[in-house]
């Protein structure tokens, strides 16, 4: 019995060695083929996922950095616009997409606030993983000219005087919902807070006084307070002093510890090969530090931050962590 049962043992442990054998053959095998093909990486147009409707400030600094980093990658890098139901229309595409290296979204802040106000199909922490920030973006208040206040004082003064008229529009983020949020809680102003599908469609209604004020990022809304068009109310930057408008007030001015910024970054969709991601960080990283390109984006009031992949996934987390402890505290609900 005892030799039976060595004969038998033997036979299972050979068995086992050799699946084991197979099983790293296998997947030596698919490491090869893995790197062969993220050495042959670009051989393709990538496809570059924008979770808005044109003209808004992503699509505008897609727009900008798409050919230069096209240039460096020796492919096109074609804009694709997916907007819709609070942009995860887009973040889904690019999570759901084949982790090849041949789709790109781009992501702001509100990427991170979704979670928290949405059941979704995806879980941007889990399904898509971050190449590099982009910009940091000032938030700026703006306003129809035909609006009686000229900064955010006389906005908190009005909305006591005229409660309940005053319209303060957002699109696109969540997180420039929390500001007109933070005017009507934290400043105690009964105010009308009105969401859009995005920023462009949100401006084009403030341009038409249709809304009173919104909050918007400089690059979008500069030409606009340099034709007259709209008037410059509060920043939320930290400091005065910061281009294109250094001498508006600051919002924590008006309303104690009021400071608030965002970002755009650019994210890929997770498992895809390490050695495409830091490809792409690197010419990410390039094409901001182009001399051309941080004079646009500072003119534009925003700054580059090149980082490296790590960095800017912890700052992600960061974020998510921060924007929802903020929303559970202002009790936004998703409509």
């Amino acid at each position: 019995m005892i030799e039976r049962f060595c004969g038998w043992f033997t036979d299972r442990l050979a068995h086992a060695l050799r699946l084991a054998v197979l099983v790293c053959a296998t997947l030596a095998t698919m490491g090869i083929a893995q790197a062969v093909h993220a050495q042959d990486w670009p051989n393709k147009p990538i496809r570059w996922i924008i979770p808005f409707p044109p003209g808004g400030p992503a699509d505008i600094n897609a727009r900008m950095l798409a050919p230069r980093l096209a240039e460096r990658l020796g492919q096109q890098v074609i804009i694709d616009n997916r907007p819709g139901a609070a942009s995860n229309i887009g973040y889904e595409a690019a999570a759901k997409s084949p982790p090849d290296g041949y789709t790109m979204v781009m992501g702001v802040a509100g990427m991170v606030t979704n979670p928290h106000l949405y059941r979704l199909n995806y879980d941007p922490l889990k399904d898509l993983q971050g190449v590099g920030g982009l910009v940091t973006i000032q938030i700026v208040l703006v306003a129809h000219p035909s609006f009686a206040p000229n900064n955010l004082s006389e906005v908190l003064a009005f909305a006591k005087q005229k409660p309940g008229v005053a319209r303060c529009a957002w699109g696109a983020s969540t997180v420039l919902q929390l500001a007109c949020e933070t005017i009507r809680l934290d400043g105690k102003a009964d105010i009308v807070v009105v969401a859009y599908k995005g920023s462009a469609p949100a401006l084009n209604d403030l341009l038409g006084g249709h809304v009173d004020m919104m909050f918007d990022v400089p690059n979008s809304s500069a030409p606009h307070v340099r034709a007259g068009r709209l008037k410059v109310l509060a920043t939320t930057n930290t400091a005065k002093g910061q281009p294109p408008f250094p001498d508006a007030q600051l919002a924590k001015e008006a309303i104690q510890g009021f400071e608030m910024e965002t970002w755009q970054g650019l994210f890929v969709p997770s498992g895809t090969p390490q050695v495409i991601v830091d490809r792409l960080n690197r010419e990410l990283n390039a094409v901001l530090a182009e001399p051309e390109i941080v004079k646009r984006v500072n003119d534009a009031g925003l700054s580059t931050i090149p980082m490296t992949p790590a960095a800017f996934n912890e700052m992600v987390r960061r974020d998510f962590d921060r924007y929802g402890r903020l929303i559970r505290a202002a009790g936004i609900k998703a409509d």
